[in-house]
């Protein structure tokens, strides 16, 4: 058996400061943690929904772990260390993990926290239609759950998959009271009906407003490296949903709120360059895939690799990058994030920002005439592409950006890019019924591979590109097999390669990243390891 290591303990402080890749300083420190009080932040997103399992927002991961906690979590390296359990063991063959569970844990509403628990939270991913997107990746090998006594719970799978264990430190995999699985009227939405065993408990929700959190007094279960340990300090907390950064900002200086998370560019200097204001700012790049545009192969026109390559090459990235975000995003050239272990650096600077060679391609492909508004045509028909992007999900001014490069792909090389912000039901019917050429995405993943499967294996459940290539599939398929990190990377490589260079079936942007500016009477703030994005409430206290 191949043995987890027990988790080190680790400073506060390092907790705070990992994952923060760009460098940027964080919020200045106030003093020694204090316990009372209450903390208002406002944020960029509304989550669509409260139910952990069905987390599919970067941006709703603080408030996940606010109510809710998992199996695993990860140390300022970004190694595994228990959380809900004490350890793991992994069979020689690969083919069952086998964790131990602590003894103390209690769900908010007064059940127990044992392997049955556990067993129920994993038996509800495969209730038909419940949550399929994480069914087709990280369970996918999954055979069965054990529960071998009421502090160890086994799970068997067909094949050896190390994502068993991402899904086991990810939101999805955090864990609900199987009472509230039974009796929630409203399982997949969530809210204040479901019970975990986190440090606050959601009490209130109010759509397009607000959603508030109180403290669990009866929290003493931490994880070794969370830097302190029982209740939470503050005595409550709300985030207040204010979707447009200036909005977000005023909240800010004018002392409505204490903390905001997305801060563009273009409002930084309202926060740094008035010390008056005693406010602080501070960023983190978020793990997993970069923010891309996926391109639809299924039909024309990307079902050609010609105008796929074209429509890259008539995209100037970094000017485009620049005028949006006056500098401060980081740019990618891969599907996977700069800040993952199997991050490809040799694709840095192979493609992109070619507006002669987007012409010669789209010469070739047969685009050759221009209508009256200079739009390329073939057959009597325009070269246009869609972009239906779901409002839930618009994050980081990126309608903004698509309108930056719809102005670049139509002045560089006459394509005809339409944008389309609807709301989510809509997003997601277009998507079905193949209504779109472009599909943009960026996932949070702390383990890329994940984030791999999901969006190019022929079966991923966001594979949006309708692309399929056994070749492709049984690299993922190793990928996610194997332990060696080493030999993961180097069938990473061989993936990133293949989507990017080979097929051009992606046009990577920038590296999602989070910041966070507050008034420095708030301490504990920072962002969670490997993930990059900022952290739960637990840690959060304000100066008297």
């Amino acid at each position: 058996m191949r043995h987890t290591r027990p988790a080190a303990v680790v400073l506060a402080l390092t907790l705070l400061l990992t994952a923060c890749s760009s460098g940027g300083q964080q919020p200045a420190a106030v003093g020694r943690p204090v316990s009372g009080g209450s903390l208002t932040w406002a944020v960029e997103i509304e989550p669509i929904t409260f139910n952990p399992h069905q987390y599919a927002q970067a941006k709703a991961r603080l408030l996940v772990w606010n109510t809710f906690e998992a199996l695993l979590g990860h140390d300022s390296q970004g190694g595994l260390v228990p959380w809900l359990s004490t350890g793991h063991q992994v069979s020689a063959d690969g083919m069952t993990y086998t964790f131990a569970l602590r003894t103390d844990v209690t769900f908010t509403d007064g059940t127990k926290f044992d392997a049955a628990a556990v067993k129920a939270n994993i038996d509800q991913f495969f209730v038909e239609g419940y949550n399929p997107a994480v069914l087709a990746v990280q369970l996918r090998n999954l055979d069965r759950v054990e529960v071998v006594d009421p502090a160890t719970v086994a799970f068997h799978l067909r094949q050896p998959d190390v994502l068993l264990l991402d899904f086991l430190s990810s939101p999805q995999g955090a864990q609900v009271s199987p009472k509230s699985l039974k009796e929630a009227k409203n399982l997949k939405a969530g809210g204040p009906e479901l019970a975990g065993t986190g440090p606050f408990i959601l009490d209130r929700y109010t759509a397009g407003q607000e959603v508030h959190f109180t403290k669990n007094a009866a929290y003493n279960w931490a994880p070794a490296n969370a830097g302190h340990s029982g209740a939470a300090y503050l005595d409550e907390i709300t985030y207040r949903f204010l979707k447009e950064s200036s909005v977000r900002v005023g909240a800010l200086t004018s002392g409505q709120v204490q903390v905001i998370e997305g801060v563009p560019a273009t409002d930084e200097p309202l926060i740094t360059a008035n010390p008056q204001l005693s406010l602080s700012l501070s960023r983190g790049l978020n793990s997993g895939s970069a923010y891309s545009y996926y391109f639809n192969t299924t039909h024309a026109p990307f079902d050609d690799i010609r105008v796929r390559r074209a429509f890259r090459e008539a995209v100037d990235v970094d000017a485009v990058l620049t005028g949006v975000y006056r500098g401060s995003a980081t740019r990618a050239w891969s599907v996977i994030g700069p800040t993952s272990p199997f991050y490809d650096k040799t694709l840095e600077k192979t493609y992109g920002g070619d507006a002669a060679e987007a012409n010669k391609l789209l010469d070739e492909a047969g685009w050759t005439a221009r209508d009256a508004d200079g739009f390329r045509t073939k057959d009597g028909k325009r070269l246009t592409v869609r972009l239906v992007q779901s409002a839930p999900f618009v994050r980081d001014r990126r309608d903004v950006l698509a309108q930056a490069v719809q102005a670049q792909v139509k002045q560089s090389a006459g394509i005809d890019l339409n944008i389309a912000v609807v709301d989510q039901g809509t997003a997601t019917q277009a998507l079905a019924d193949g209504q779109y050429e472009v599909f943009d995405n960026s996932r949070a993943d702390t383990d890329a591979g994940a984030a791999l499967n999901l969006l190019l294996h022929s079966g991923g459940a966001i594979n949006r590109t309708g692309f399929t290539d056994p070749a492709l599939d049984k690299l993922l398929e190793q990928g996610r097999a194997g332990t060696d990190q080493a030999q993961r990377q180097a069938v990473y490589q061989r993936v990133q390669k293949l989507a990017i260079t080979d097929q051009a079936l992606i046009l990577p942007l920038y590296a999602p990243a989070d910041q966070i500016a507050a008034s420095r009477a708030v301490g504990g703030l920072g962002f969670e390891p490997t993930a990059g994005v900022p952290g739960s409430a637990y840690h959060l206290w304000v100066s008297k």
